[in-house]
């Protein structure tokens, strides 16, 4: 039986978390749903990702007012996904960041993604009639950047290209606490659509050379402890090599791309079949994974007919 396309199925309202993290620092979370990181500075608040429309945003929002009546002056981007940015109106913030790389992403394939997440997860967008358009950011860097929060310093930086080209990660020393979008992952799927599977591994690495004391992943549950911090990025690189290899294997032997998604599946299943949104993410990961390894290296732009026809492809 052919599965629904992607999570257009996945109707059920998830229960959200407001989690301290750190003094000052919180991860809303949703079931596997996208995230959230809210950092409290002396006089005001910065937001890591957005949400995906302006009506979800006012849940952060909600959560916030719940620890602080601080101004919400800073909105941290970690990519340009849709999910993650079109929500961004709703706070207001006077500044608005990204990496230089993931403005350039927003402005060759930001509608694009717009129009695919769309039709792949509809429950993401509800309310989606508030979104103004795209979101720019007010500022773009290279490397690094830092923000101070009255005496709160917060570095927003890119460790490697990982889930993007134009990952930012964001890190407050003070406690030793990183927001690391969706580079990582807690009990949830990996999507590969868009990523680098060769550096994303390195850029773990660089993540784990900090010792952060608590995460606040891209999906799933906070992270807080240094043990559940290996193990989320153990189990991270693990769903990425265990999706890479059997489809470098096949491509190598110059196979098909439905012969990827098969030896993929035989790996992947028994690890993490039960993790949010695999059977979503599995036909764009193994796509991926086959081009990358046939020598692709910028991810083709997924469109919504595209997304269609490979989904036909593979899980129909």
């Amino acid at each position: 039986m052919a599965k629904t396309f992607a999570s257009q199925d996945d109707l059920a309202e998830k229960r959200t978390s407001f989690t301290e993290i750190g003094e000052g620092l919180y991860a809303f979370t949703a079931e596997g749903d996208p995230n959230s990181g809210v950092i409290v500075g002396d006089d005001a608040v910065m937001v890591v990702e957005a949400q995906a429309t302006p009506r979800l945003a006012r849940r952060v929002i909600a959560a916030i007012r719940g620890v602080t009546d601080k101004p919400i002056t800073h909105l941290v981007l970690t990519h340009y996904h849709a999910v993650r940015v079109l929500g961004a109106a709703a706070y207001g913030a006077r500044e608005v960041i990204m990496s230089a790389a993931a403005r350039a992403m927003v402005a060759e394939r930001g509608q694009e993604d717009w129009e695919s997440e769309f039709a792949r997860f509809p429950r993401l967008f509800q309310g989606h009639e508030e979104i103004p358009g795209l979101t720019w950011p007010t500022t773009a860097f290279d490397g690094r950047l830092t923000v101070y929060l009255g005496r709160r310093r917060v570095d927003i930086l890119t460790p490697g290209r990982a889930h993007t080209a134009g990952d930012a990660v964001v890190w407050v020393p003070d406690q030793e606490v990183m927001f690391t979008g969706d580079i990582v992952e807690d009990r949830s799927a990996c999507y590969c659509g868009d990523g680098h599977f060769r550096d994303w591994p390195r850029t773990l690495d660089a993540i784990a050379a900090f010792r952060p004391a608590a995460i606040a992943p891209g999906r799933g549950d906070a992270l807080v402890g240094k043990a559940r911090v290996e193990e989320a990025l153990g189990n991270t690189a693990d769903f990425l090599g265990s999706t890479f290899r059997p489809a470098a294997r096949v491509a190598a032997r110059g196979g098909s791309l439905r012969q990827a998604w098969e030896a993929v599946r035989g790996e992947c299943d028994p690890k993490f079949a039960d993790y949010a949104i695999y059977e979503h993410c599995l036909p764009f990961n193994v796509a991926r994974a086959f081009d990358e390894a046939q020598g692709i290296d910028t991810p083709r732009v997924w469109t919504a007919q595209r997304d269609r026809t490979m989904w036909e492809a593979l899980q129909g």
